[in-house]
Order: C-alpha cells, then structure tokens, then sequence
C-alpha cells in the first residue's frame, strides 16, 4: 500500500511521467489522423497517466474525462478493428448542422450543471471551464470513434480554451501539447475532409 501511495504521489505537474504521457498523445493524434488503429493503445496509456495526475492536481473533471478516455480507447479500437477484420473500413461521415447544433445546446446544459455543482459542493478548480470542455471532450471522442468529420473542429475549440487551465495549473509540457493538439486539428480536418469529398465523389464518377 505504501508503495502505490509513493507511486501516486510522484505524478506532479512536471513529474517524467507527464513527458511520457505528452510523447503518446502525440502518438495518437498522428496515427489518429493517418486512421491507425495503433492510435487507441497510445491513447489508453497516455490517459491512464493523466487520469492520476489531473486528480493530484485538483482538476477532477479533467480526471474523470481521462478515466472516460480509457474506456473510449478500448471502444475505439473494437470498432476500428472490426471493420478492418470485415475489410469493410469505418468510413468518414458528417453530421448535419441541426445535428450538431442539438449536441451543442444539450452538451452546454450539462456541463453547467456539472459546473454549478463542481463549484458548489468539491474542491475543483476552474470549475465551470472544467466541466465545459469535459462535456464536449466526451462527445467528442465518440465523433472520432465513430469517424465523424467534424470532430476536429469540436477538438480547436476544446483544446484552446484547455490550454489557459494548464497555463495556470501549471502542466507546461502539457500545454505545450496543446498548444500542438490544436494546430494538428486544423491539419486533421483538412485532411479527413479531403478523404470525405473524395468518398463522396465516387459514386457520381461511377455514374
């Protein structure tokens, strides 16, 4: 028991363990980008690293987001592997402007809820920031399990404003990742967008 709790203990902000887990979540947005399926193991771990740390630092939100993207990392890699064991690939699609404007409103409310109740009754920092780009993390990781194109826009906004709570907190490397994720975002949804119009294209030239 004493051992875990000195191993516990040693995941601070600028511990060797955040560099690790900032070298695998670049892993997984390249490889997520190029559709990998190798990208959901390198999730898993760089999670499961920033799930522990991001409790130590009082960011619960962003902890329970982390044990959630654990889960989702499995489920992604289920789903991945699926199609390319029935050599039928997950196809990129796009979701409707009344779609995403329903999940935005619903996702706002509930993250205000989260927040007001982070705020209220535990010791959260940030905790209406916290919880809004929880909420949106979450619903998004399922767009990109689920090869939606316009996840990479979700994630601009999600990892800009996440960059000011590791700017105060103080996870510099991770900020550092960040400020990357968002840039890469930009790159994934040009790239993902070009698959997309090339995959509807060919039906009409098949015509």
């Amino acid at each position: 028991m004493e051992f875990i709790t000195k191993t516990l203990s040693g995941f601070t902000a600028m511990s060797h363990w955040e560099y690790i887990a900032v070298v695998l979540s670049i892993a997984y947005l390249l490889l997520a980008i190029k559709e990998s399926l190798w990208c959901w193991p390198a999730a898993f771990f760089s999670t499961l690293i920033y799930t522990i740390m991001y409790w130590n630092g009082a960011l619960l939100m962003e902890s329970l987001l982390n044990f959630y993207y654990m889960y989702m990392a499995v489920f992604g890699w289920v789903v991945w592997r699926k199609g390319k064991a029935n050599n039928n690939n997950l196809s990129i699609s796009s979701w409707s402007m009344e779609c995403h404007a329903l999940l935005i409103i619903l996702t706002s409310i509930t993250a205000t809820g989260i927040g007001y109740f982070m705020t209220n009754y535990t010791h959260a920092d940030f905790a209406y920031l916290d919880s809004f780009t929880t909420c949106f993390a979450v619903v998004t990781t399922y767009l990109v399990a689920k090869k939606i194109l316009e996840n990479w826009l979700y994630w601009i906004v999600i990892d800009a404003a996440s960059m000011y709570l590791y700017y105060e907190k103080g996870y510099y490397p991770t900020l550092a990742l960040f400020v990357f994720y968002t840039i890469m975002a930009g790159w994934g949804f040009k790239t993902w967008y070009e698959e997309y119009e090339q995959s509807q294209a060919k039906p009409l030239a098949q015509l």
